[in-house]
Order: C-alpha cells, then structure tokens, then sequence
C-alpha cells in the first residue's frame, strides 16, 4: 500500500492539463529546433514539461528555477571542464560542485537539483564549449517561456469550485456535528454511543486541514492569472467562511470532549442542560445559514431558513446544576461561537 501511494495520486490530474504539457512539450521542441539548429532541442522540451503546473503562479516559479538552474549547471560543467579537462571523472566532480554551490547560496531543493542535474546533461551529452552552452541557455529559456505561455492562455486553472466544496463540506459537519451533541445531552447514552460521538467530531481536523490547503491552492491558482478577476469575489465569501467555522471546529471538539469527560446519568434531567441542547441545535442552524449565505453548499429552502436562530448567548443565573463544570464549559464554547457566528471575535 505504500509503495503504491507513493506513485499513484489519489485522483487523476485534469485531461486539460496533460493535453497543456504535451501541447507545451511539442512547440517548444519545433521552436527551439528551428531558432537554434543543430542537438535535439532536449533541453526545451523538458523545461516546457517541467513549467507547465496546475496554477500560473507555480508556472512562473517552476521556470524561473528551470531557468536559473540550467545557466547555474551549464556555466559549472563549462568551468570545470576548462579547468580539469573532458575527463569522465569531472561528471562526478560537478554533481558534488553544483550541490555544495546550491547549498552555499540556499538555492531551493528543486533549483539545487536542476543545477546538478543540467551540469550533468552538458557533460554526458558530449560537449561543453561555450557556445555549444549558450544554445542550452537559450534553449531552455525557450521552453520555459512556452510552457508559461501555455498555462496562461489555454485555459488557466481555477481552483474555486474544489475550495467551494470543501468548506461547504466542512461547514454542513460542523453543523451535524452540533446536532449530535445537542441530540446527546438529554438522555443517557452508553459508553459505545459515547465514544462514537467522539470518533465522529476528531474527523473534523482532518477536513479542516483540507479545507484550509483547498483554499491555499485556490488563492495560488488566480495569482498572475487572467480568469482571476471573476472568481476573486467568490472565493473572498468561501475564505471569509472558513475563518468563520475553523474556530467553531475547535469548540465543538472541546464541547464534545468535556461531555464525554464529564457524563454523568443525570446530565439528561438537568434543566441547564436541556437549554444547552436548544442553543447547540440554533447553533448548527446558523452554521448552515452562513454556508447557505456563501454558496458554499447550497440547501433547500425548508431545510433552513434566513434568519438566525442563535440570537443571543444563553444566560445562567446561578451554577444551581450539580454538572456545573460541564455547563460552565459548554456556555464558554457556546459563546465563542456565537461571537464567530455574528463577527463579534
């Protein structure tokens, strides 16, 4: 199973974007061959590879370290070939020079690497003139340029809709996630049930995780992009929500650790807590309504209505309740999020 995680993706990359690099691949190759005759213009062609990613801006990241690392490796396989000679064992010598010059100037992993890796090319296809080294520059200068061109103009890619979806999913198990609570705090549960709620409310990290990397990607996906200007408002709305339920993830963890901790028979008769239960309930109401509200995962109309059913904190007057950790842990939780919820935090 690991071995084959490591190779395989969890899903396909988009058929657009294999379609891009080899359309990328393929001019850069014919351009580079025409301007520059003589080698196969190998050099562009996986520089043309390489840039095409799946947002412009990691496009532009992947050329400039293509570019800056092929004319760092081609200017030391050029230099130590004039210095020691075209002996097989300088390979070997520029791979450790490249390294250790990546290392000193804390050139990026990918860049160290694509200087080690162009010096070894230059080498080990036979010739390391300068001019024989400018035609690999320019050659990759090339490619690089063509498969940024490519991403820009055919068809860049947007990443809003899989973010959408995401903190949409994310705010609808927020939101049953406080149902559950709220569905367990009026009447016993057993240890089993209990400690079901429990697994159930910690998958909320790990969508939280995804969610916030969904976002990420999709922010990085409209920089330098030309499609960006109409996707930019909608993604504002689905960050402003994932900043609104990411704190509520961590209070409906604790509030559902405290009562795990905390249970007692008695909890189901205990008054305070029966009025905990409502306002967790109104609480899972309006986290659906500001999902609804971002379109992030629109519901039916009578599923939930527009008004806000959280209105205001609950007030106890006195710790009468023999629970009154618990009830003093969830009012605290619940306030928190009502404050999240009506952008009072």
């Amino acid at each position: 199973m690991r071995i084959t995680a490591a190779i395989r993706s969890a899903k396909r990359a988009p058929l657009l974007q294999v379609i891009k690099s080899a359309v990328a691949t393929i001019v850069a190759w014919l351009l580079a061959g025409w301007l520059i005759p003589g080698p196969l213009p190998i050099f562009a062609a996986i520089a043309a590879l390489l840039v095409v990613q799946p947002s412009v801006n990691q496009s532009l990241s992947k050329a400039l370290e293509r570019s800056v690392g092929v004319i760092a490796g081609v200017v030391i396989a050029v230099l130590l070939t004039l210095l020691l000679g075209p002996q097989s064992w300088v390979v070997l010598a520029a791979v450790v020079v490249a390294l250790a010059i990546a290392w000193a100037l804390r050139a990026s992993p990918g860049t160290g690497n694509q200087v080690a890796i162009s010096a070894v090319l230059v080498l080990a296809l036979g010739s390391s003139n300068p001019d024989y080294a400018l035609d690999r520059i320019l050659e990759t200068l090339i490619g690089a340029a063509v498969g940024f061109v490519v991403n820009v103009f055919i068809v860049p890619p947007v990443l809003s809709g899989p973010a959408r979806q995401d903190v949409g999913m994310l705010g609808r198990e927020v939101a049953a996630s406080l149902d559950r609570l709220a569905a367990a705090l009026p009447v016993t549960r057993t240890p089993a049930q209990r400690q079901e709620l429990m697994l159930e409310v910690r998958l909320l990290r790990p969508m939280k995780d995804a969610a916030e990397a969904s976002v990420k990607a999709a922010e990085e996906s409209l920089a330098l992009n030309p499609r960006g200007s109409s996707h930019r408002e909608e993604l504002r709305q689905v960050r402003a929500l994932l900043d609104t339920v990411s704190p509520i993830v961590t209070q409906v963890i604790g509030m559902t650790r405290a009562y795990f901790d905390h249970y007692e028979d008695s909890l189901s008769s205990d008054p305070t807590v029966r009025a905990i239960a409502e306002q967790l309930r109104r609480a899972g109401h309006d986290v659906r309504l500001a999902v609804q509200d971002a379109d992030a995962a629109p519901e039916p109309a009578d599923l939930t209505t527009a008004i806000p059913a959280l209105t205001t904190p609950l007030v106890v007057r006195a710790p009468a309740s023999d629970h009154w950790i618990l009830v003093g842990s969830l009012m605290e939780d619940l306030r928190r999020i009502h404050g999240e919820l009506a952008g009072e935090a």
